[in-house]
């Protein structure tokens, strides 16, 4: 076999870059822990020295970071007199929590694979699953704080209001489930937006209800938002006005029947949201730089979780809005459209 050197060799360009991009995912990860693009934005040209003075850290470190982060093109670098800048366009990036290109959390979800990576080799083998529960913590902080900027910024001014007339009812008052929920980023967004209505946040793992009890507190809720533990086919007190699977359905091992459940469980023109991955409908729609990120997290995370319930059915998280489709009309709804999308998201509404 002949073997194009040319080839092999760009190839083996690609990888260093990818292997090159996961070690300064740490570096990443260290300069937003300890404060130094919070302590870059905006400021402009800065020695390594000043930042080291501003962050009450050691040049020394501080100056090998900056070179890293100067090598990946994250902040520019002045020969002439040796600063520093973070540009302005990269800040909403790596420094503002609250955007919602905010991607620094996600760097916590990559290292909980690592973390798991001994259990990933075992249902490779032996084609189990492995509960969302399982996973070490980096993974459920890391998602809510991935997810929340996006809830925060599209859900209540965007997504509802594709919704038509939804608005409009929960400003009146109306009630609301948000299964999956986690942490409950999304369903204190809503409940702090619509104060006369009613939500009830459902998941199935216990911890993250405890956590997202924690979070409501914190947020200081109207006093209206409470969290439930209880999995997809088993909450209770339905006749919903809206239910919302915010990232979560393609997780569930039966997720026919979890929008089956929903169905029975919904008020007279109810309806669901249904916010997933952004994907196309087949893996030639798929080859780009946010599937692969998705595919990863799919393969490690999504599918194994759906996989260790019953059913086990394991759309991925790149299952697209055709079979995202398919699934709830199986599940006895009547109609399905896509109301809004993201570079990360898209979002669907599902109505009987």
């Amino acid at each position: 076999m002949t073997i194009n050197t040319t080839t092999t060799e760009s190839f083996a360009g690609q990888v260093v870059g990818d292997v090159a991009a996961a070690m300064s995912g740490v570096m990443t990860s260290i300069g937003h822990k300890l404060g130094l693009y919070a302590a870059m934005a905006h400021a402009g040209p800065i020695s390594s020295q000043q930042l080291a003075d501003k962050t009450a850290l050691a040049e020394r470190y501080v100056r090998e970071w900056l070179n890293n982060q100067t090598a990946g093109g994250y902040i520019f670098y002045d020969a002439d007199n040796s600063s520093y800048t973070l540009p302005d366009a990269h800040v909403p990036v790596l420094a503002d929590e609250d955007s919602p290109v905010f991607l620094v959390p996600a760097l916590e979800v990559a290292a909980s694979l690592w973390l798991d990576e001994e259990k990933l080799l075992d249902v490779f083998r032996s084609g189990e699953g492995i509960a969302w529960g399982a996973h070490h913590h980096r993974l459920f902080c890391g998602s809510e704080s991935l997810f929340r900027p996006g809830y925060k910024t599209y859900l209540t001014s965007e997504w509802l209001r594709a919704m038509d007339g939804m608005e409009d009812k929960l400003r009146a008052g109306a009630r609301v489930a948000d299964i999956g929920c986690g942490h409950g980023a999304s369903t204190i967004v809503l409940a702090k937006e619509f104060i006369n209505s009613r939500f009830i946040g459902w998941d199935s793992h216990a911890e993250s209800i405890d956590t997202a009890r924690q979070r409501a507190s914190e947020a200081q809720t109207n006093g209206n938002l409470e969290f439930k533990a209880a999995d997809a086919q088993s909450y209770n007190g339905g006749a919903y006005d809206l239910i919302c699977f915010m990232d979560c359905l393609h997780d569930m091992g039966d997720p026919v029947g979890a929008a089956r459940h929903a169905a029975k469980s919904l008020a007279a023109d109810g309806r669901i949201l249904l916010v997933e991955p952004a994907a196309g409908d087949t893996l030639e729609q798929n080859i780009n730089p946010v599937s692969r990120l998705y595919y990863a997290a799919s393969t490690a995370v999504c599918t194994p979780c759906s996989m260790s319930q019953d059913v086990g059915l394991a759309l991925g998280a790149q299952a697209g809005q055709q079979r995202l489709s398919e699934v709830m009309l199986e599940a006895g709804f009547a109609s399905v459209r896509r109301i809004a999308e993201t570079p990360f998201n898209i979002v669907l509404e599902a109505r009987l």
